[in-house]
């Protein structure tokens, strides 16, 4: 007997567009901590920070309480507040914008090249010259594809400003310049980088983020910010050596993360090359059965994405009719997303800057046509098979 399509999806396993892989060993290490005298503040930061700037090629990491503190703390730390103005993608999720805004400076947007879906670095020098010149630019390596940041960081010396390379898609991605291959979040071409370790980014502590930096002040400063603006540090402290004295330099936040949440980072930081392959696999099974059907994400030269999300853009009639084929998909088990509805769209942003709806084309039409389909390392390749199979009855169906 033939079961119903929705009858067939419940039989099977539902699929997310992403999803956390935590496996024994990383309970096993997160167990060790809790049973241990310090899961607050305790030894495996310090472990993680170094590993994590170690993969990332990066000098610094201070790890935070998740990717949104990161950006906030690394906002601050570039000095940019009230009076001034930041610039970031249309096209990412509310935190890239929102660090600006909880500085107290304007925020702005530049749009997104077709090539990337990353920001528009032409288009940024285009309104620096213009002005007003930004005192800081977060870049977002969308979706995996790291941002034009050697051209972005040329742009930061000439005009002055500060770029954060938000990496939370990122963690794994390598790009090429000048003969010398990068690595995402390593501040090569960037002052700060930010990471996100929620459950469906390269690798997970529940929540968690980390800045990196290159630059001995800008760490030092990160660190004290996210830990309610407290130096501890003997040599830096000014009116007392008493082993239980610290100051207050400047109103900062408890953006701290716990030891067992490092614990866990470290254990899955021990699969990240794995994982980061993996994902790749699957763009690239991905891209071979829907490249004749819609526009597959960007995979430029001269980079090795680790593909956070994996955005598919229907062209056509589907264009039109989008949110059936979101339907559809849900009613055989495959539960998509869309990434993302763009940050100048959203009330808040229009209530501050008018309505700006036309201005970043590429960026609306992403959105109007995207879906992010099923991509995590544990997804197995009988699902990879029944995703593909799925989209592809769609899409060559009339909507």
């Amino acid at each position: 007997m033939t079961l119903p399509a929705n009858q067939h999806a419940a039989s099977r396993p539902p699929l997310s567009y992403g999803r956390q892989w935590i496996d024994e060993a990383d309970i096993a290490a997160v167990v060790e901590v809790l049973r241990s005298p310090r899961i607050t503040q305790g030894p495996k930061i310090a472990e993680f920070e170094r590993r994590v700037a170690d993969a990332c090629g990066a000098g610094h990491a201070i790890a935070v309480a998740n990717g949104t503190a990161a950006l906030h703390v690394a906002s601050l730390a570039s000095g940019i507040g009230p009076g001034d103005v930041g610039v970031t993608s249309p096209m990412t999720f509310l935190a890239s914008a929102n660090c600006i805004a909880y500085t107290g400076a304007a925020v702005n947007f530049v749009d997104i090249t077709p090539e990337t879906l990353c920001l528009d670095a032409e288009a940024l020098a285009e309104q620096c010259d213009r002005g007003p010149v930004p005192k800081l630019v977060v870049a977002v390596d969308y979706a995996g594809v790291p941002a034009d940041l050697p051209r972005l960081f040329e742009l930061a010396k000439e005009y002055g400003f500060t770029l954060i390379e938000d990496a939370a898609h990122s963690l794994g991605s390598t790009y090429r310049h000048g003969g010398a291959v990068y690595r995402c979040g390593g501040c090569d071409h960037a002052h700060l980088a930010t990471l996100s370790f929620h459950p469906v980014k390269a690798i997970t502590t529940g929540e968690g983020g980390m800045v990196l930096t290159n630059d001995d002040d800008l760490a030092r400063r990160v660190r004290r910010l996210a830990c309610h603006g407290v130096e501890r540090d003997r040599e830096c402290l000014t009116a007392d050596d008493s082993p239980w004295y610290y100051e207050m330099r400047e109103l900062g936040f408890n953006y701290r993360i716990t030891d067992f949440q490092a614990a866990l980072g470290l254990s899955q930081m021990n699969r990240l090359d794995e994982w980061s392959r993996r994902r790749r696999e699957i763009v690239t099974q991905y891209n071979e059965a829907f490249h004749e059907l819609a526009d597959v994400p960007p995979w430029p030269d001269d980079t090795v994405p680790a593909f956070h999300i994996y955005v598919l853009r229907v062209s056509g009639a589907w264009r039109e009719h989008r949110r059936c084929f979101f339907e559809r998909l849900v009613e055989k088990g495959i539960f998509p997303q869309v990434h993302y509805i763009p940050v100048h769209t959203h009330p808040y942003y229009r209530a501050r800057l008018g309505e700006q709806r036309g201005r970043f084309s590429v960026a609306e039409d992403t959105y109007a046509r995207c879906l992010s389909l099923p991509l995590y390392p544990g997804i197995t390749d009988a699902d990879v098979s029944r995703v593909i199979d799925s989209v592809r009855e769609i899409l060559l169906q009339t909507p």
